[in-house]
């Protein structure tokens, strides 16, 4: 007896939004599937392409991440496992595994984040070749498109104009959507036994990718309160504000040790653990309880900078890419030998060699570290900003496709404003930021 058809129904593909909270796209996916009552099945996929070395002969992503990354997604399976679901997972190359898992399923709806850097578009285009049907949902900036007072491919190319141009246009931050508390039954167990061994398991976790456990560390991943997990995410959100932190954010904002000295949101909001929109309704109850200061703007602000290098590469897409950037600038130089010492920790600069080894051991920099270790691989051993750019993809877990780019840009001078040179001295960074020597010493 020949096999009765299966109902095409939803396929949600977690890219960079592992959590319930705030979810425009699974929303619409959900509501898709219950309107047409089919069903709807959540994946996630490690592809294989994160595992290949890139130009510069290193792993693309580092187990810092990977085990970052493992966390969320178990994290996720666990609350959809509570909700009734279950995840898929697989290890491989997505178009393939997604295209197979459409044929297979009878052309189901694929519904994911739509994500605007040059690999991720390519992938939404290789499963549309493939007669895949995907529907792509903006979600990871504050405002929606459509709030915005040009079009998003219009964005003003400088940070201080588009802010300018927001606040003068008093556009505020989309309100979140609440958690997703019901999921759509899952395909019948006929249609999902070929795949049970993916079922709330992920094949690129393993014993080798654990929590860092050095006690220097400024983002303990080893702790409950740091997991990677959408929950611990809320919870120091939550924690943050409790303890009166945002009012003193941007006195604190450049230190370099502690867990305290910045909100640490930005690992959570890389994996889409947290939502931006989420953080900053944080904020903005804080202010109304506790009064709004310089240090929760600057929260604001911040954030609001995310949004701007989204925006712009919607506007520049691949051309950020280029060794010139977005200038006429020749390709940058490069130093593989100079490249190894910087990305070991050993230039002999003992400021910037201290933050090199803690990313290598934590996965994890300050922000004023980062642009001094960045500064130092472009203007003082002149070496490819891709590169550094590239290592930093593969070490940090906090590491956000746009953010990064748009400032490696910014300190090569190639991105949206190309103004001199913006080399840290060194010397004068570690006279600022760490007259005792306690930092360097502790990374010694």
């Amino acid at each position: 007896m020949s096999k009765q058809p299966v109902a095409p129904g939803v396929i949600y593909w977690f890219r960079q939004d592992l959590r319930l909270h705030d979810q425009p796209a699974l929303q619409q996916a959900v509501k898709y599937a219950l309107d047409h009552r089919v069903w709807l099945l959540p994946i996630y996929i490690a592809d294989v392409d994160e595992d290949c070395h890139t130009a510069w002969d290193f792993i693309r992503v580092g187990p810092h991440r990977q085990a970052w990354t493992a966390m969320a997604v178990q994290g996720l399976s666990a609350q959809l496992a509570h909700l009734g679901s279950q995840l898929l997972a697989f290890k491989g190359q997505s178009v393939e595994i997604l295209a197979a898992l459409s044929q297979s399923l009878q052309q189901p709806l694929l519904v994911c984040e739509d994500i605007c850097a040059p690999y991720e578009v390519l992938q939404i285009q290789k499963l549309q070749e493939r007669g895949v049907r995907v529907q792509t949902v903006w979600q990871s900036t504050l405002m929606a498109p459509e709030l915005l007072p040009f079009a998003p491919e219009e964005v003003p190319d400088t940070f201080t104009r588009f802010r300018q141009v927001l606040e003068k246009n008093h556009i505020k931050p989309t309100p979140p959507l609440p958690a997703v508390h019901q999921m759509p039954p899952l395909p019948p167990e006929s249609v999902l036994a070929p795949y049970s061994s993916h079922l709330q398991t992920w094949p690129g976790v393993s014993a080798t990718l654990s929590p860092v456990q050095d006690a220097r560390t400024s983002f303990p991943t080893a702790s409950p309160a740091f997991h990677g997990a959408e929950r611990a995410a809320l919870a120091h959100v939550a924690d943050y504000c409790r303890r009166g932190l945002p009012s003193s954010y941007k006195t604190t904002r450049n230190e370099l040790m502690g867990v305290d000295y910045s909100t640490k949101w930005s690992p959570w909001l890389a994996t889409g653990a947290l939502s931006p929109r989420q953080a900053w309704s944080a904020i903005a109850a804080f202010e109304q309880t506790q009064g709004a200061n310089e240090s929760t703007y600057w929260i604001g602000f911040e954030l609001l900078w995310r949004d701007h290098f989204r925006w712009l590469h919607r506007k520049y897409g691949v051309r950020l890419y280029r060794p010139q950037g977005l200038t006429d600038l020749p390709a940058p130089a490069h130093h593989p030998r100079a490249f190894q010492q910087w990305c070991q920790g050993e230039t002999g600069q003992p400021f910037i060699d201290a933050a090199m080894r803690e990313l290598a051991i934590t996965g994890y920099l300050s922000n004023r570290m980062r642009q001094n270790v960045a500064s130092y691989l472009i203007h003082d051993l002149q070496c490819d900003w891709r590169a550094g750019a590239a290592w930093f993809e593969s070490q940090l877990i906090d590491f956000d496709v746009y953010s990064n780019q748009g400032n490696w840009l910014y300190l090569a001078g190639r991105g949206t404003d190309p103004r001199g040179s913006r080399r840290f001295n060194p010397e004068k960074q570690a006279s600022d930021y760490d007259p005792a020597g306690t930092y360097t010493d502790l990374w010694r």
